[in-house]
This record gives structure tokens, C-alpha cells and sequence, in this order.
């Protein structure tokens, strides 16, 4: 073999650098050791939530901190180790997942000078909006489409050459195509620092080994947070703008008060006249006042009554603004303009925006307090929430924001309050001592501090703080004003984020699911190996060896990559292992026949290894094409899977020819002797003779009746689609007792407005609950997430079934390790739900075009293409049709979701591979036995290579066989998807792609007479 000396090298720096990426484990492995030792300490347990919190605390402490110095090189910190080691998916080890989607309409108003009065504008981006749920486009191109529809003679310069950021780029000359291409590169400066600052966020959120990755063609952004324990803390982290504003406060007085008298006036009347009522009807309410909060020093409501008044009412009509919204009659102090219930907020806000307020309030901006007025001494805090009238400049923009913080920290006050503290440049630290100096000389009045709208903190100011250090204070406990530090400290993000798609898994599902993929793993490993040195003797030593480096070098690469591995990951490999065994199978194989021919062991190896080399560079080429379909279409776990299969398979074809081969040669070379075959399995497959294209007829009837039999239930049954196609919240909800599905399916239909799907998980008790209920929902309902309404009508339903005995945290605790609760949560929103669905449709396409024509440049026939494609639509049909035929019918879950397409396409990739070694054997038969019959020379090519299909399909299934038994239930319908493949794959194989390609082709006529023609096919 030619170049053995490189592929020694090549051989000895893959292992050094293998070796180097395991040897990160060991001083990161004793530092977590000492993480669990500190967490039983501090929280006196071996497990639960404050013994995860305590070791998660240690972790994120020491993550900056030097654990590894390499002398003459460099030093590591924690965090930079645990960089370079195998990240676990979120279903191996728990956590969150979340796709976010850069909001950048908002972006397009602030870039078009916040023109949001102009009719034209406000309709294109609304439009565009609305198409973003249903379409793959980024929203600048869809905005420029919506433009086209709406513009009239109006072009978009007008609209953005005003801007000083963009007169460089525009002016009021330019063409809306212009326009669009700077609005474009604007909005991918904005993504990529939104983006960026996300990422220093999530630095800041104390999770090890996070997975932030940006896809830029659709402005989304994808985050993993494995063993994060606290999801609504994840949220803020990425969901909060971080925009930090000061203003004055607008006292409020007499003129503010009967200013609402008559804009409640003004909007009744108009409300009565748009119902068609007379406008002098008068609907009277009683408005009533009971308890009165004292303030402190600051003007600040505090929890201390200053008096009750039982007796005295208000009488007073109550419009559209008062029957939901309570002005401050004197004593809620000079800053507040009224209170209302959390669930009013923003009906109120919306009334307060009417043209009617622009005449009554003039340079006034409205805005809530963040938190509730507190309750009575002793009581929670009311469901109240105070407005305030702040001071708006004539810029129409806040005097001083958070662009001026400098740093941030978290502390304690002399009062105990804790408090955030700011330090500003000179520029904001003038601006503040003058915003202090103004309101200090204005009778102590107070200055608003508000962060994404709202108010935190509204202090009076007694004199002029000079320096620019001020402190914020708003009923935050330490975790709070830890986390708002940090986010204050990376600054504010240029555009919203706002989460499309959101996973949640629980570390004992995680648990569970590393448990079942370990044993699924070994098992089908032992299998393998157990197979090949039973079938292949000596050489099976070798196809050992070289399937030990393969997995060796697969989990080197992948830590090296930063891959995070998941169960598809875990499947990929189990597939790697089954699909390294043909390379050596496709060379044993040979060598055998070579050695059945007569020839010396030396020639026979030489020349086994050598005509093996087109075969396997074909099958595996076309592995990788539908690999990396799948890698770039893919999402999350799916494009970790592509990943793990690209990696085994350039892998396996190193370990398995070169180095195989490099071993057996280092082997004759000292002499010695290395057998292919044992007694039992000398002589299996070695005298095939076969008419297979004799029974073509029959295989493609067969075929048709399979397929039209699959068409039926397809476009009759349908499929189980699961959340990952039709948008919804799915919970995995395991059950401490008997629990019957259909009075679940009762229980749950009055809390969700319809009946959720509801299927049984293959563990005991344990159900996969689906539901489209408030998946639309974007924004907070009555002050609560939408995530968080769902969960309680879950829990309303499924409590009313187990008795009625449950709390709502403990049954949403996803860490429970008993009594039933939730192990798993995930939402997928309709604009994620349609991109699958598109994305599935185009990688599917765009795998069969380049197998075709990969085949077509191979082979240079087109009938080699078709009868190849022609077989993978065949296989794909039937597997779609056992799916839907299945669901239902079958104990364990066949939703079609992404690990389901992922499962199709590499079906397709295994099928083709099949394929595609009978297409080498027969391509090389019909250039040598040119005068012999075409059906004569197919049958003897597709004969010769029996052996291999036969035994890398068994070898194959037994993996995917272990990995269906052992594999635990969110992999089954993946295991189960691949094992129809394989069978039907390696039917298509013979049976419909070398038919077409027979029936199809020309008879040969014999060019010439040679002695060779006279061999047997089998044996050459």
C-alpha cells in the first residue's frame, strides 16, 4: 500500500489530539467532584432542587478561576475546559431550549425616525408580521414585498432619508430596492450585536457549557442551557430589553384628576355613540376607597395603613377609563395618577393612548410600577398596580438612559434594602446631577427610573447627586438584583427577542434518557463485534479495532467541534457503528472472493482492498450528501445528528480501509497468517445463483400493492402530526397512580377550550399531553405569561383527575423525583411549526436531486439515476405508510416530528448506499462480460454482492434493533422508523432499483470473445 508513511502520521497526530481532547476531563472532573461534595454540605441532600441549585452556585463561581496550567503554553479556567469537552443535549442531561426570533419591528420604525403615524408604513410592517408566522423569508424581505403591495406612489426613501444614521446610504432619491438593501444590512448589524450581547448575558446567567448559535438567514437565535433550574429566570435573561430610562415625575394635582373625569367623559360618549346609544344615557357606579398607604421619605408606598375609611364613597359615572381604572383621590401621594388590577393593565394603557389624552395631557408619558402595591402588614402584595404621569422632554425621548452605565453591582442599603448600583461616564453623570439639582429645587420631587418601561424605582430627591452613582431599589431579593446587575452590565439589546420555541426537560428524564442510550450503546456494540469474529475470524480481530479507534476518534471529534450530543446524536453513532461494519464488510467480502479464485492471501488482500475502493467511496459520498441536507436544514438536535453521522462517517472510511488495512499488511509483513472466514461461515453465499430479474414481475407487483396499501392510509388516516408540525405545548406528565387517558381527556377539555391529544408514553403512567391552547399568545395574559396560564389549566385538569391533592408547584417541579408532575414541557410556535414543515419538504428534495445527480456523474447513465431515486421514493412511501398505518395501532409513540424526517432521510442514505454497491458491481460485470446477456450479467453481479447486503443489513438492524428495545420512549418511533427502512431498503435494493435499471437499459452485444468470458462472474 502506497503511502503508509502519511497515513502513520495522519494516524499518530489523530490520536494525540484525541488523547489531548479526553485529558480535559481530568482537572474538570475533580472540580465538579468537589461542586457535589460542597452541594451536600450546604444543602444536607444527594439530590433535589437546592442540591442542584448549591452545586450549580459552586460551578458558576469557580468558572473564571485557573484549574489547568500547561507550562510554556497556557492556562485554563473551568469554563474554557468544559468549552472543549462533549456538550449533552438537554434530553441527556435536562434544561432549556429555546428559538428566539429578533423582533425587528421596532428596528424599522426607530430607522424611519418612529414615524408610526404614517398609514402606509404601519400597514406594510403589519402585514409583514402577520406573513413572518407562515413564511421562511426574513422580515426585511417580506416587508419589502407587503411595501410593493400598499406603496401607491409613495417610495420608502421618503420614509428613511430623514434618518441621520442612513443619509450616507440614502437619499431622497433613492430607489426602494436601495432602500431595502441598506434597511438589510442595517438589520444584520442589529441581529449579529443582538446576538452578541445575548451571548454576554448568558455568561452572566451562571450555566455551564451553554449553546448559543445564530441563524442569520431568518434572524433567529437558537440557545441551549443545559441544567438550568429556574426557566422564568432564563426568560428575563433573554427576553428583557434592558432599557434603562430616567425621567421627572409630573406631580399630580387637581388639574390631573378632573382632566380623567373628562377624558372618562369624552371616551363614554364616544363609546355610546359607536354602540348606538343616545349619547345623555348615564350608567351610574358606586367607586369606593377604603384603604389608605402611608409614604416613606422617598414617596414611596409602603405596606403601613395610614387610615381606613369604611364609610365615605365617591359617587361619580363611570366611563370606558373608570369602571376598570381608580384615579388617586389623595391617598396614594403626589406621584401616582391612579391604580388598577394586574388583568386591567393594558386595556388601560390602550385607552390612554385614544387622541382624546393628547388634549387633556400635554408632554406626559404614562407608565406602570413594575411590582403590585404591597398587601397589609403581614398579607401578600395586592394584585394592584400604581400609575404613573411622567415628564416627557420636548426630544421625545427619556434625558438620560442606561447608554451612559459604566458599571453595575448588587448590595445591600443601609436600610437593608438591596439595592442596584450604577456608575455613569461624565457625559451621564452631568446629565444626572442635573436631573437631581432640577427636582431637589423643586420641592424634593421625585425622579422615575424605569427598565423596559417600567417603573423600578421613583426616589424624591432631597439634593443633587453629583458623580453619576445612584442606586436602584424596587423590592428585589439578592437573586434579583444579581441578575439585573448583570444584565444592565452587557447593556441594552437593540431589538427584542421574543421566544418562538421553548423546550424545558427535567433531570430525571435526562437522566433516564443517558441511562437507556449507554446500555442501547453497549449492547449493539457487543452485538457487532460478537458478529464480526464469528463471521470473519481473524480479519473480525481487525473490523474490532478499527470500530474502537472509529468510536474513539467520533467522540474526539465531536468534543473538538463542540457538538452537543443528543439522543438523535446517540442514534447517529448506533447507526455509525452498523454503517462502519459494510467498509469492512464491502473489503472482506472481496478478498474472500479473491481467495475463493485461487489467489495467494498477499494478492487477494492487495486486490480486495482495491476493488473495494469505488464501492465504498460511492456509498459513502452519498451518506454524506444526505448528512449534510439534514445539517443544514435541520434544527438543534436534528443538525447534531447530521453532524455526528458526517463525523463517523469520514471516521469509519480512515479507520476501516487505511488503517484496516495498514494492520492486516503490518500483519503478513511479519509472516504470519490472518483468516477471513470460520468454518461455520466459509462457504455461506459463496454459490448464489439466482434469476433475480426473473421475478421482477412479482416484486413490482408486490411493491405496488405496498405502496398503493401506504398511499391510502396516508391521504385517509393521515399521521399523528406532532407539536413539531402543527405548533402547540407539549407536556410529558408522569402519573403516581392508575390513570385512565380518556378521563384525562375529559378532565382537561373545559381548563384548554377543546380536547388536547393525549398519548400514552411506554413507561408506566406517564402521558404525552398536547395542546394548541394560547400557542399564538406572544404577550402576557392578565400580567401572567402565556407559558405560565397553560401549565395552571394543565394542572387544573389533571388535579381535578388524581384528586385533587396536588400543589402547582410541585406537580410544575420538572427535577420531581416522585408524586406526579411534569418531565417535560416544549412550545413550538406556528412561525417554527412551518418552517419544519418546509424545511422537511426541502431537504427531502434537495437529497434526492443530488443523489440523482451524484448517480448521473458516477455512472454516466440516467437510468443508473432514476431506478436509484425511483427506489428511495418506493422506500420513503412505505415507511410514511407503516407510520400512519401504525399510529395508534403500536404501544409506543409515531408522531411525525423532526427525528421522524431525520429517520426518513437517513433511510434514504442507507438505501442508496445498498444501492449504489449493486450499481458498482454491475457497471464493473458489464464491462467485462460484454458478450454475455444482459439479465445473465445483473443476476451474476447482483449475486456476487448478496453476501455484503445481506450482512450489513443484518448487522445494521441488530443495532437499530437495540437501540428500539433499550433506546427508552422518545427514540422508539426514530428506532422503529429506521428498521422499516432497512428492510425496505435492502428489498428496493435488488428488487425495484436493479429491475429498473435492467428494464431500461439495452441488450449487449458482444464486442469481442475473450478468454475471461468464459469465468465464472461469481469468482472474479
Amino acid at each position: 500500500m502506497q503511502g503508509k508513511g502519511i497515513i502513520k502520521f495522519f494516524l499518530v497526530v489523530m490520536l494525540i489530539v484525541t488523547a489531548v481532547q479526553y485529558l480535559y476531563i481530568i482537572p474538570t472532573s475533580s472540580k465538579e467532584a468537589e461542586a457535589e461534595d460542597f452541594a451536600q454540605e450546604q444543602s444536607g441532600e444527594t439530590e433535589g432542587e437546592m442540591y442542584r441549585a448549591q452545586r450549580a452556585y459552586f460551578l458558576d463561581s469557580i468558572s473564571d478561576q485557573e484549574i489547568l496550567k500547561v507550562p510554556g503554553f497556557k492556562s485554563f479556567t473551568y469554563q474554557d475546559l468544559k468549552a472543549k469537552q462533549l456538550n449533552l443535549g438537554l434530553d441527556l442531561k435536562g434544561g432549556m431550549s429555546v428559538v428566539l426570533q429578533v423582533d425587528l419591528k421596532e428596528f424599522l420604525f426607530a430607522l424611519s425616525r418612529k414615524n408610526k403615524d404614517d398609514i402606509t408604513l404601519n400597514k406594510a410592517i403589519d402585514q409583514a408580521s402577520q406573513a413572518q408566522a407562515n413564511a421562511q423569508d426574513d422580515f426585511i424581505a417580506l416587508f419589502a414585498t407587503e411595501w410593493q403591495k400598499v406603496r401607491g406612489d409613495k417610495k420608502l426613501a421618503s420614509l428613511f432619508s430623514s434618518n441621520d444614521a442612513l443619509r450616507e446610504d440614502i437619499n431622497i432619491n433613492s430607489s426602494d430596492a436601495e432602500v431595502v438593501r441598506v434597511l438589510r444590512e442595517k438589520a444584520n448589524e442589529t441581529v449579529q450585536l443582538t446576538y452578541d450581547l445575548l451571548k454576554k448575558r448568558i455568561d452572566q446567567l451562571g450555566v455551564v457549557q451553554p449553546n448559543v448559535s445564530l441563524d442569520a438567514d431568518r434572524d433567529l437565535i437558537l440557545v441551549e442551557l443545559p441544567g438550568i433550574e429556574n426557566p422564568a429566570r432564563a426568560r428575563t435573561f433573554l427576553q428583557a430589553a434592558a432599557n434603562l430610562e430616567f425621567f421627572h415625575v409630573k406631580r399630580v394635582d387637581n388639574a390631573a384628576i378632573n382632566a380623567l373625569v373628562t377624558l372618562d367623559q369624552q371616551l363614554d360618549r364616544k363609546a355610546k355613540i359607536e354602540a348606538g346609544r343616545d349619547s345623555n344615557y348615564v350608567e351610574e357606579k358606586t367607586v369606593r376607597y377604603d384603604t389608605i398607604y402611608a409614604l416613606d421619605d422617598l414617596g414611596n408606598l409602603t405596606n403601613e395603613i395610614a387610615s381606613i375609611d369604611t364609610t365615605e364613597e365617591v359617587q361619580q359615572t363611570a366611563g370606558p377609563l373608570f369602571s376598570i381604572f381608580s384615579p388617586n383621590t389623595g391617598n396614594l401621594g403626589e406621584s401616582v395618577l391612579g391604580i388598577a388590577a394586574e388583568k386591567d393593565l393594558e386595556a388601560v394603557s390602550e385607552l390612554l393612548e385614544s387622541p382624546e389624552v393628547a388634549r387633556q395631557f400635554r408632554d406626559v408619558v404614562f407608565r406602570w410600577e413594575e411590582s403590585p402595591l404591597p398587601g397589609a402588614e403581614g398579607e401578600a402584595a395586592t394584585d394592584l398596580y400604581a400609575l404613573y404621569q411622567l415628564q416627557m422632554p420636548r426630544s421625545g425621548e427619556a434625558l438620560l438612559t442606561g447608554e451612559a452605565i459604566t458599571n453595575t453591582s448588587s448590595g445591600p442599603q443601609p436600610d437593608g434594602q438591596i439595592a442596584v448600583n450604577l456608575s455613569m461616564n461624565s457625559e451621564g453623570a452631568r446629565t444626572w446631577a442635573r436631573m437631581t439639582t432640577e427636582a431637589a429645587n423643586d420641592n424634593n420631587r421625585q425622579v422615575a427610573i424605569l427598565l423596559d418601561g417600567r417603573v423600578v424605582s421613583a426616589p424624591r430627591v432631597n439634593g443633587p447627586i453629583p458623580g453619576g452613582n445612584t442606586a436602584i431599589t424596587g423590592n428585589f431579593n439578592v437573586q434579583d438584583a444579581t441578575d439585573l446587575a448583570n444584565i444592565l452590565k452587557v447593556g441594552r439589546l437593540p431589538a427584542r427577542t421574543q421566544i418562538i420555541q421553548e423546550s424545558i426537560v427535567g433531570p430525571s428524564l435526562g437522566a433516564a434518557n443517558i441511562n437507556s442510550s449507554i446500555m442501547a450503546l453497549l449492547i449493539g456494540f457487543g452485538l457487532v463485534l460478537v458478529f464480526m469474529l464469528f463471521y470473519y475470524g481473524g480479519a473480525g480481530i481487525v473490523s474490532i479495532l478499527a470500530l474502537l479507534l472509529n468510536l474513539i476518534f467520533i467522540f474526539g471529534a465531536l468534543s473538538s467541534f463542540g457538538t452537543v450530543l443528543t439522543l438523535p446524536g446517540i442514534a447517529g453513532i448506533l447507526l455509525t457503528i452498523g454503517m462502519a461494519v459494510d467498509a469492512n464488510v464491502i473489503i472482506y467480502e472481496r478478498i474472500r472472493e479473491e481467495l475463493r479464485a485461487g489467489k495467494t492471501e498477499r494478492n487477494a488482500v492487495t486486490d480486495g482492498f482495491s476493488n473495494s475502493y469505488s464501492a465504498i467511496i460511492d456509498a459513502n459520498v452519498t451518506t454524506l450528501l444526505i448528512a449534510a441536507v439534514l445539517a443544514y436544514f435541520g434544527l438543534g438536535p436534528i443538525k447534531g445528528f447530521a453532524v455526528v453521522l458526517m463525523v463517523g462517517v469520514v471516521s469509519s472510511v480512515f479507520t476501516a480501509v487505511l488503517v484496516g488495512r495498514l494492520i492486516i499488511e503490518w500483519w503478513l509483513d511479519k509472516g504470519k497468517s490472518i483468516s477471513f472466514w470460520t468454518a461455520p461461515s466459509q462457504n455461506l453465499f459463496s454459490n448464489v445463483n439466482i434469476d433475480w430479474m426473473g421475478k421482477r414481475k412479482l416484486t413490482y407487483a408486490i411493491s405496488g400493492v405496498l405502496i398503493i396499501a401506504s398511499l391510502a392510509s396516508i391521504f385517509t388516516k393521515g399521521f399523528d402530526l406532532g407539536v413539531d408540525f402543527k405548533g402547540g405545548y407539549s407536556y410529558v406528565v408522569e402519573f403516581d397512580q392508575d390513570v385512565n387517558s380518556q378521563d384525562l381527556r375529559d378532565a382537561l377539555a373545559t381548563p384548554f377550550g377543546s380536547e388536547p391529544t393525549i398519548k400514552a408514553v411506554d413507561s408506566d403512567n406517564t402521558f404525552n399531553i398536547v395542546t394548541d391552547y394560547l400557542v399564538d399568545q406572544t404577550g402576557q395574559i392578565d400580567g401572567k405569561e402565556a407559558q405560565d396560564v397553560v401549565l395552571e389549566a394543565l394542572y387544573t385538569g389533571v388535579n381535578s383527575v388524581v384528586g385533587g391533592n396536588l400543589t402547582l408547584d410541585a406537580f410544575g417541579d420538572l427535577g420531581a423525583d416522585s408524586g406526579t408532575h411534569v418531565t417535560s414541557v416544549s412550545k413550538v410556535g406556528p412561525t417554527i411549526a412551518d418552517d419544519i414543515k418546509r424545511s422537511a419538504f426541502w431537504a427531502g428534495g434537495i437529497g434526492l436531486l443530488l443523489i440523482f445527480l451524484y448517480l448521473l456523474l458516477r455512472f454516466n447513465k440516467w437510468q443508473y439515476s432514476l431506478g436509484a431515486v425511483a427506489a428511495l421514493f418506493h422506500d420513503s412511501i412505505i415507511v410514511l405508510g407503516m407510520f400512519s398505518f401504525g399510529w395508534g395501532l403500536f404501544g409506543f409513540n409515531m408522531e411525525m416530528d423532526q427525528a421522524f424526517i431525520a429517520a426518513v432521510l437517513t433511510v434514504i442514505g442507507y438505501s442508496i448506499n445498498d444501492t449504489v454497491v449493486v450499481y458498482d458491481r454491475i457497471r464493473e460485470y458489464l464491462n467485462t462480460y460484454v458478450s454475455r446477456g444482459k439479465t445473465e450479467v445483473i443476476n451474476a453481479a447482483v449475486s456476487s454482492t448478496v453476501s455484503r447486503t445481506i450482512i450489513t443489513s443484518l448487522t445494521t438492524m441488530i443495532v437499530v434493533l437495540v437501540l428500539f428495545l433499550f433506546g427508552g420512549s422518545s427514540i422508539k418511533g426514530f428506532a422503529f422508523a429506521l428498521l422499516v427502512g432497512i428492510l425496505v431498503g435492502t428489498y428496493s435494493s435488488i428488487f425495484i432499483a436493479t429491475p429498473i435499471v435492467h428494464d431500461l437499459t439495452d441488450d449487449l452485444e458482444a464486442k469481442s470473445t475473450t478468454d475471461v468470458e468464459k469465468a465464472s462472474p461469481v469468482k472474479a
